[in-house]
């Protein structure tokens, strides 16, 4: 008579004909023999023990472009010609299996891409998964509603769902630096520094140079972003010098094309023109036709030209507008105002253009920021963290040195990650739904 624990080697499948003298070993394996066959043991459900078999390979190689799998088998999947498509079943159940390999090694070219056809893969609803490495073998297993299907066996140990979400950004590069003239006569004025590049995403506003809102990002949960703040030029200390370029800003990561604003143009020195730059820096008084540097489309406008000998230097380029020429007195263009951070605040404007001491008035620095020009002096410098021009010297006097950028993030509260290097200033609940970073400082975040 059969004892407790040969019942647990009948459900296990691990029973010897010696564990149960007289019964007909055969019939067990098949699920065909009856209770009364073993003496005071009630085995009405033996008929329906589940004595899997293995992994049901198919003969034939998959070459095409889309396959419907079948739980239960093994594919073979040849992506030498073409990509390849798999269809998940649209039900299943726990434990349920399928298989896929890697026939011809060619998956590092020609990738598949499982349809999850509505059922959850780790636990997520979308990307399809996509496996991309040549000579990969991948069983799924089916987990149940929760999880889904999850890889038992996969050989490059991917999260094969990665989660994405959108953030706007505003990304601000340094602003460009003033020049100073020679002070041998004491009569002339250096070109105001252009304002750094502008780009935004935030809610249909402007970009610099005119532009409208760019689209916003795409950051992938886990990677790490690195942000990087430019540095606002140095303005002219030597005579007859034109400022220093500013720095760019950037956002950089894997997956990511890199958001990248160019830094603001130098003011002209001494009859020279202004720098080429986000916005471009103005030209320099002293002789005729010295012109405003070039600013970049969809981020910044020209810097200010000089038309008259001995005159007005010209005013350098900000985001929302061309710096003025001699005849405009030099002033800095205009910069943009946003809302990301929630209100209204209006950045990168143009240094102001020193004057000839003919026309002794000074050049102001645009909205945003831009440092006003000197009056047979020194330039202001731009304001930082607005990536503001600096504005030029007058009668031998320095220029003054551009303001350093900004970049800034905004992206659903749920969604922030809290993990940051660079101490950026960090506020949640932002019209009651987002959360804000200000990087005012290089540093990084992890989505």
């Amino acid at each position: 008579m059969t004892k407790a624990r040969d019942l647990a080697n009948i459900i296990s499948g691990g029973f010897t004909a010696d564990d149960i003298p007289s019964l007909d070993t055969a019939k067990i394996t098949s699920g065909t023999f009856a209770a009364d066959r073993i003496d005071n043991t009630s085995l009405s459900n033996v008929t329906a023990l589940p004595f899997s078999a293995g992994t049901d390979w198919q003969s034939s190689i998959v070459t095409g472009s889309t396959l419907s799998a079948v739980a239960g088998k093994g594919y073979w999947i040849d992506t030498t010609s073409n990509a390849c498509t798999i269809t998940l079943p649209a039900s299943a159940s726990v434990g349920d299996f399928i298989e896929f390999s890697d026939y011809a090694r060619t998956w590092g070219t020609n990738a598949i891409t499982i349809n999850q056809n509505s059922l959850n893969f780790q636990g997520n609803t979308s990307p399809n998964p996509e496996y991309n490495t040549s000579g990969q073998s991948v069983k799924l297993i089916y987990s149940g509603a929760t999880k889904g299907w999850l890889p038992t066996v996969d050989d490059d140990v991917t999260n094969e769902t990665p989660q994405y979400y959108s953030a706007n950004f505003l990304v601000i590069a340094g602003g460009g630096g003033g020049g100073r003239p020679h002070d041998t006569s004491g009569t002339q004025g250096g070109g105001g520094g252009g304002a750094g590049g502008y780009r935004n995403s935030y809610n249909s506003e402007s970009s610099g140079g005119g532009g409208s809102a760019e689209s916003n990002i795409t950051l992938n949960t886990g990677i790490v972003y690195t942000i990087t703040v430019g540095a606002g030029g140095n303005g002219a200390t030597s005579t007859s010098t034109n400022g220093s370029d500013g720095n760019d800003s950037s956002i950089s990561g894997t997956g990511l094309t890199t958001i990248t604003s160019i830094a603001g143009g130098g003011g002209g020195g001494q009859d020279t023109n202004g720098n080429t730059g986000g916005s471009g820096g103005g030209g320099a008084s002293g002789g005729a036709n010295a012109l405003g540097g070039t600013g970049t489309a969809n981020q910044g406008y020209n810097g200010g030209t000089n038309t008259q000998t001995n005159y007005h230097a010209g005013g350098g380029g900000g985001a929302g507008s061309v710096g003025a020429n001699d005849t405009g007195n030099g002033n800095g263009g205009s910069g943009v105002a946003s809302t990301i951070t929630g209100s209204s605040v209006t950045r990168a404007g143009g240094g102001g253009g020193g004057p000839h001491s003919s026309n002794n008035t000074q050049g102001s620095g645009g909205s945003g920021g831009g440092g006003a020009s000197g009056i047979s002096s020194a330039g202001t410098a731009g304001t930082a963290n607005t990536g503001s021009g600096g504005g030029g010297g007058s009668d031998g006097g320095q220029g003054a040195n551009g303001g350093s950028g900004v970049v800034i993030l905004r992206m659903p509260d749920a969604n922030y990650s809290g993990t940051t290097t660079g101490s950026p200033t960090v506020t949640t609940g932002v019209g009651g739904t987002d959360t804000v970073l200000i990087f005012n400082a290089s540093g990084s975040y992890t989505a």
